[in-house]
Formats: C-alpha cells, structure tokens, sequence
C-alpha cells in the first residue's frame, strides 16, 4: 500500500498504492498504514539519517477524497467527531516527522486527498490540463474535516482562502499556482520528482507556521477590527445570495472567525465540531444523494441503452452561428474535438467564431484555459455555409430558432452529406422531436440534444428520443454529451420535455398568487427564499409569456378532457392579451424595462390588488417547492422520465431547483413520504387538484 525508498541523500520516497483499487483513497486503511512508516521515518531523523520525504502516488490519481458511503449513513455525532479527529491526528504526523515533506502530485487530489496535501510543507504538481485539485467539499454540503479550513487560512490568509473554499471549484494545476494553493509546477513525473528532492536538498525548515512562535495569519486575525469586519461583511454577503439554505457556505467562514482567533490544535477542533454537525445534517444528506450517488448513477451509464460500443465523437458540425450555436462549439472545443460552424452566410459564421474566440479570451483571463491554448482552440474550428464541410462530421447539432420549416430544412441540407453513422440532433426546446424527425431522411439517427442556456456552463442536457429514435442513437447521443463532460439525462418526446414542463408550475403557482392578491415582491422574494434561482414572476419575463402559455396549451392538448385549466392562465391572457405584456423581449412584462435596471411593473397594484393573505411565509415557499415535485411524480409515472437520479439532477442542473434539497424526488423522501402526502392533501383542498397526488408516488417511497 505504501511503497518506501530511501536514496544517497537521506530522502525517503514513500509511493501510495493501495491494493485492488483504480485510484488511492483516504479511508482507515490508509492512516493505518501510515502509522508505523511514520514511526519509522521519526525514528530515521533521530538518527540522523533522514534529510526529507517526498509522497507521490503509484496511481494515475495522487489520493482520492474521503468515504462518502460513510458520510451518508453516519448518524452518531460522537463517532463522527472521532472520524474527524483521527484524520487530523495522521495529518499531524505526517506534517511532522522532523523533516520537511513534499508532496508530488502526480495526479488529481480533491477534497480530503488535497488536506493531505496541505499536510505537507511543499507541494509541487504536473501541468497537466486532466489533473484537478482542491476542496469542493460545499458542493456536497460538507466541509473539509482535516484541518483543511485552518491551513489554508494559515497559508493565504481569510480573504483569500474563503472562496476557494466557497466555491466548489477544481482547479488544474496552473490555475492551482496562481490562486496559491500549490507552489510549483513540472513538466513530467520525472521532473516532478526531480523537483521534489532538489527543493528537499535546498530547504531544511520543517515547522509550518503555524507551529511557529511569532507567526501571523496573512491579513490577520477575527480579533483584527478591520479583518471582523471584513467577515461580517462576508457573511452578509453570503446570507443575501444563498437565504441561509447552504450552511456549509457560513461554516466556512465561522471556522475561519473562530479559529483565527485560538491556537492551531484548538481552531482544528472547532472546524471538527462544525464538520460532524453538517455531516449529520439534511442538507449534507441531501447534496451527497444527489452529487455522488445519482451522478455517479447517471455517469456509469445507468439510462444509457446497453448493447453498443462506446461512440467516440471527433467531429462536430454546428448549424447556427448564435449565441447557443457557438457556445456549443466552444464546450466541444473544450474537450479536444474538431468544429465546423455553419450559418447561411460565411459572414455570419465568422461570428460564430468570435464569439468562441471571446470565450476562449475570457476563460484564459479566469485562468480556465492555460495561457498559449487559444491557437490550439481556433485550428480545430472552421466556419462555412455549406453543408457539404459535415461530409466528416460524426454528429451535427442544428441551434437554428424555434420555426419548425426553417429546422426541418437545415436537416435535410445537412443529411445529404452525412455518413450512415452520423447523427442528426436539433436543439429545440418546444417543438416535438417526432414531428421534426418526420422530415429527416434517417429519422432512426434523429435525436433532440437539449443543451441549456448558456451552454457552456450548464452541467446538463436532455436526449429526448422521438417515436423512431433507435437505441443505438440514443446510446450514442449519450457517450456524446459525457464526452463533454455533461450530464445526460434522458427524456421521452413529450410536451415541454422534463426540465421546461417542471419548471413551468413553479412560474403558473407565483403567477396564481399573483391573482390571489399576493404582492409582486413578496412572491419573488419567497420564490428566492425557497432555493429557487429566480422569482417566478421574473422567470416568466426572461422566458416569455407566451412560451408560458405555449406550454400550458400543450398539457391541455396532451390531456384531452381531462385538463383542468391553471387558474394562471386568466393572468397570461390579461398580460399578452388585453394589456400587451409579453416579457423581456418586448421590455413590458411584469416588470418594467425602461429604466436602466429592471423593476417590478407598477400597474400590477393596479390590476391585480394586493390583500391580506392569511398563509404563512412558509406555506408559500412549500407551494412553490410541491408544485415542482408533484409534476416531477406525474413525469415519472408517464414514463417522460425513468430514473430517479435523472429526475433530481435534471431538477437542480436543468431549472435550479434547491441542491440543499437534493432535487425533487429526494425533497419527498426528505420531507418525509406521509407527512408530504398529508400536505399535498391540504393543499389539494385549498386550491385545487394540481396538487393531487399521482399514484406513483407510493411506489417511489414504498408507503
């Protein structure tokens, strides 16, 4: 498990490679491996025959985060303290052995893997773009549990290590160097481990600072006035974004309050006691479902037909040089494809390839793109406005606008040129793929690829398959969007598909409150408060409300006689109709556009009154919330979507339902199976039998 060599110049190499597994990960194995080489190596300095170490990994990764199978099903706040203490205790040790350690990283090290990282008095890594570093552990709604917090405070000061801390992210080595979390950088292996031992050779310190008498936190401590209040702006900050839904976010920075004010052992002590309470708590619960088990669930292949080879996509064609169009090409640019962007012109093509030059330009400022790769990027891109440039193409994507005739004739112009194993994929988000499908030439290779606005960043797209999609397509659609590094959900050809049908009855509840005498600010600010990216009222501007009604008009042709009308929709014909308020795009919705920032129309007080309404704060916040997962229920049942950990991850990727909840499923399960069904009854009496229970809502939860 770990392997030690000792060279000529006293300096011990100890390699992690744990047995029967793909990758090295931080669980009680491994610390009790440690615990006799690091005896060892104590041994060795006090003998004088030690001068320093260097740890690497004898897998592609260098160590893995910690055991989140565990996590999940911890419920003894005690033994998970003690979890938490031991992993500090090895940290300790290893940081010292009464010489100086470095760390050569060799491959990925996320979360726990990097604390041990952080352990170490030096940490140099390979530039390679694939290797990924850091702490994400909010994204699951955790904390580092190893000191993490403390050193990285203790290294770059609170200022700058609170959003690294805060923001989930996984860096690659240069972006690494530069945010400061790691100190040099190496070509290879070889190198790195030449690195390693010559930064050895030149340095014989070995105590961290924080072990350091004398030492001061960069930028100060909490017991600073300017650094305090520096935090209690943070704070206010963080509690204004996020309404206090995500306390990992504010443990972060009460770990870095508190313990910038005590001693090192003592600040490792109070970040575990904030560990143990998140692990313990719904919400930590609730993102490790939905962020591990149902990726991992999705990602491993779980809704992809079986059967076929995997598809290996090195070409794509894009039709559409807009906004979506060239932040398509610019994701597959990304990772590593080929690109051919075609439009009716080459003029408006060449637009398509400025506006992925902007991105490139804008992510080599961020540091997402190492500097140098731009050249890389603009050689595997080409513009045209002929069809005949996707002769090579294994997959083209239409992102024409939403007009059905104008779709069908790009397909057609573009399938004359196609292989027979070439795909076909349109990006509509209204128009039913079966119908689309009817005009190509091989309807078995027409698939819809659902990417979200902007495309680029949304971790999700929808496969919608039509009634004469072929499993091979689908599988293939499939390996594409992974390709990518998306998450592909799949979902049947229906009305709104999944992710725009769920979405609409949390904007038809706010409109409904609305019309019930609800103030406009209140129901965007509970719509907010709930979890929710964005007010309803809002939302249905930016979409527009007539693609609003649009849906609604569809669920009324799906369900024939049995449709009930949304008691929203009366709204929706005032505001287009009667008062021509149709949304952003024409600068008169239910906010006003006219000044330069937007907001809320006063005419609403006018036409819709508010009253005084008797339903608690919270009772709002849950209609928004059980509108969502009951239609999320009737989905499953009709079959639009199969797969619960594709119905929670296209919830929150897809419209942003609340993480903290771990998307719509789990909200029932986490609300509790009865005491969900008990409200959703109440609620079916006060207003209506949009909040009526679909029957396969007892078999999801087993009541």
């Amino acid at each position: 498990m770990i392997h030690y060599k000792k060279d000529v110049d006293n300096i011990v190499t100890l390699t992690l490679d744990m047995k029967g597994r793909l990758e090295n990960v931080i669980n009680h194995e491994i610390r009790e491996a440690f615990i006799p080489v690091l005896r060892h190596l104590q041994e060795e300095k006090k003998k004088g025959q030690l001068k320093g170490v260097i740890l690497t990994s004898g897998k592609r990764t260098f160590l893995a985060g910690g055991d989140l199978e565990y996590l999940f099903h911890a419920q003894d706040a005690e033994e998970v303290f003690r979890f938490a203490e031991a992993m500090k205790s090895f940290l300790r040790d290893l940081e010292r052995p009464g010489v100086p350690v470095v760390a050569a990283l060799n491959g990925s090290a996320i979360g726990a893997g990097f604390e041990v990282a952080l352990a170490c008095h030096h940490r140099i890594a390979i530039n390679n773009d694939k290797i990924q570093l850091g702490l994400p552990e909010v994204e699951i709604g955790l904390i580092p549990g190893g000191g993490g917090i403390i050193r990285l405070m203790w290294l770059l000061g609170i200022e700058r290590a609170f959003p690294i801390l805060t923001s989930a992210e996984r860096y690659s080595p240069e972006v690494a160097h530069k945010v400061g979390i790691i100190d040099d950088l190496a070509e290879d292996e070889k190198s790195l481990l030449a690195k390693a031992k010559q930064w050895l050779l030149e340095n014989s310190a070995h105590r961290r600072p924080w072990d350091t008498a004398g030492a001061r936190i960069p930028g100060g401590s909490a017991k600073n006035m300017k650094t305090a209040a520096m935090i209690r702006d943070m704070a206010a900050s963080l509690t204004a974004k996020t309404h206090n839904n995500y306390p990992a976010l504010h443990a972060v920075l009460n770990v870095m309050a508190d313990g910038s004010k005590v001693d090192f052992e003592t600040a490792c002590k109070i970040e575990g006691r904030y560990y143990t309470d998140l692990v313990l708590s719904k919400e930590c619960k609730n993102m490790i479902k939905a962020f591990w088990f149902d990726r991992n669930e999705i990602w491993e292949g779980g809704n992809r037909p079986s059967g076929f080879g995997k598809f290996r996509p090195q070409k794509l064609g894009v039709i559409g040089a807009g906004v979506m169009g060239s932040r398509i090409a610019y994701t597959a640019l990304l990772h590593g494809m080929q690109v051919v962007i075609k439009d009716v012109s080459k003029p408006i093509a060449d637009r398509g390839r400025e506006l992925v030059e902007q991105k490139i330009d804008e992510a080599t400022a961020s540091g997402h793109i190492p500097v140098g790769k731009k050249v890389d990027f603009l050689k595997r891109l080409r513009t045209t406005d002929t069809s005949k440039d996707f002769e090579t193409c294994d997959l083209v994507i239409e992102a024409v606008f939403e007009n059905k005739m104008v779709k069908e004739k790009v397909t057609r112009e573009a399938e004359q040129f196609l292989d027979e194993y070439a795909i076909f994929a349109t990006n509509t988000i209204s128009i039913p793929i079966t119908e689309l499908g009817k005009s190509a030439t091989r309807p078995d290779n027409y698939v819809g690829l659902h990417f979200f606005h902007p495309a680029d960043e949304v971790p999700l797209v929808e496969i919608v398959r039509g009634a004469a999609t072929s499993d091979e397509t689908i599988a293939r659609a499939f390996d594409f969007v992974r390709s990518i590094s998306k998450i592909p959900i799949v979902v049947k050809d229906d009305w709104g598909f999944y992710a725009a049908r769920v979405r609409n009855t949390y904007i038809l509840e706010g409109i409904t409150m609305l019309q019930e005498g609800y103030s406009p600010a209140l129901i965007e600010n509970l719509g907010l408060q709930s979890g929710m990216p964005k007010g309803a009222l809002a939302w249905a501007d930016d979409l527009g409300l007539d693609m609003v009604m649009k849906y609604e008009q569809q669920a009324a042709e799906h369900y024939g006689p049995k449709y009930i009308q949304h008691p929203a929709v009366l709204v929706l014909e005032k505001m287009i109709k009667e008062l021509g308020r149709s949304g952003a795009r024409r600068s008169a919705g239910f906010y006003d556009y006219t000044t330069e920032e937007k907001s809320l129309w006063t005419g609403l007080k006018e036409h819709f009154p508010p009253q005084a309404l008797p339903s608690s704060k919270a009772a709002v916040k849950e209609r928004f919330l059980f509108a969502q997962v009951i239609e999320a229920i009737w989905c499953m049942q009709e079959k639009v979507i199969r797969s619960e950990a594709a119905a929670n991850l296209g919830s929150i990727y897809g419209w942003g339902f609340p993480a903290f909840k771990g998307g719509v499923l789990r909200f029932a399960q986490d609300y509790g199976p009865k005491a969900f069904l008990e409200r959703c009854q109440n609620f079916q009496k006060r207003f209506g039998q949009r909040f009526r229970v679909p029957k396969h809502f007892h078999r999801l939860v087993k009541l």
